[in-house]
């Protein structure tokens, strides 16, 4: 069984059109297959259509607050960009420029804030938060990343899986290779699950996702056709694999001191020449979100090349830098997809 595809233009996609208008994105599960695939058709459009210089906007006087309590690249830059093609603006609001959560709650900050917005995009640490900025806010709010989930990533993810293979994504398949348990790892497993893919996770059993995740996996991946593998076993995980995916070995927040572990645990599982080799499949390409210790080349590269004498982490410069790297067509798809997603929510 595969789940049905819906085309830019139909009946179908103007019903999951409306049905959009006004809703959050938390997490991959606020949208049914059906709803995810019509967004990846309209980021799709959007994206051939800003190439061809014939975008139209359809955000115009729309205006979004934007709540980073992490620092970001790719997520501040996708939302600011998408925003202002499509004629909206945005306000920034960086790790010190709010009261958020220090001198006033949640709850109120998100009554300010749909008083003076059309949407509210969140940035930081607890999924409670952003979910209790959707339950007091009257306007759609969007995940940004928490450590929980990362919906803008993984609905990129896979929109740049079906447009560089050009095949339904019920015949592709993945494998996510290092710490499970972060939330790249988890959005996903989730979205694989939901849209009938062959998802694979290799990983150390110490971290691999929770029992939770894995429960809400595996009927997913049942309903929808799709195939759920979690193991140890790097080989196995990467046969045949469409795509390798990895992402850094120890996430925002988490102290210096984890390097030493986890490396310890992950350099079986870092990708390199041999292991994309051991696919076996000479169309494999390469996936990550970035940003990529995939060098020395950076101030924490530099550190970690001294400390551990190793010159990449997660991912070595051979196979970041090859021909099956496909990390900055997939940077630029997070302003894509999340163009699809306002344009989708916020648009008349």
């Amino acid at each position: 069984m595969t789940t049905s595809h819906v085309t830019t233009g139909t009946p179908a996609t103007r019903i999951e059109a409306a049905r959009l208008r006004g809703r959050d994105y938390l997490s991959e599960l606020d949208f049914t297959a059906a709803e995810i695939h019509h967004l990846l058709d309209l980021a799709a459009e959007l994206k051939q259509a800003r190439r061809a210089g014939t975008e139209t906007p359809r955000l115009t006087g729309r205006r979004i607050a934007l709540i980073f309590e992490k620092n970001s690249t790719r997520t501040r830059c996708a939302f600011e960009t998408a925003a202002a093609d499509q004629g909206a603006t945005t306000t920034y609001l960086g790790p010190d420029s709010s009261h958020l959560g220090h001198k006033e709650s949640v709850a109120d900050t998100a009554r300010v804030l749909e008083r003076m917005y059309d949407g509210i995009e969140y940035r930081g640490f607890a999924q409670q938060t952003v979910t209790e900025l959707a339950r007091h806010a009257r306007v759609p709010v969007y995940n940004g990343l928490t450590d929980e989930c990362h919906p803008t990533q993984s609905l990129c993810d896979v929109f740049t899986m079906r447009e560089h293979s050009g095949r339904p994504l019920e015949e592709i398949s993945f494998c996510y290779l290092g710490d499970a348990r972060n939330n790249t790892a988890r959005s996903l497993a989730v979205m694989g699950s939901l849209l009938g893919m062959d998802v694979r996770i290799a990983a150390p059993r110490a971290l691999w996702p929770d029992p939770e995740l894995v429960a809400e996996c595996l009927p997913l991946s049942d309903r929808s056709g799709g195939t759920f593998t979690l193991t140890e076993e790097v080989e196995e995980a990467v046969a045949g694999a469409d795509y390798l995916y990895t992402d850094v070995w120890v996430s925002m927040g988490e102290p210096a001191e984890t390097w030493h572990e986890r490396i310890a645990q992950l350099l079986p599982y870092q990708v390199n020449a041999k292991v994309l080799a051991a696919t076996g499949n000479p169309d494999t390409a390469f996936l990550h979100c970035l940003p990529a210790l995939h060098d020395s080349r950076t101030e924490l590269g530099a550190e970690l090349l001294a400390e551990y004498g190793l010159d990449a982490l997660e991912v070595t410069d051979e196979v970041f830098e090859s021909p099956a790297s496909l990390v900055f067509e997939q940077a630029e798809n997070r302003m894509h997809t999340i163009k699809a997603v306002l344009v989708a929510t916020l648009g008349a």
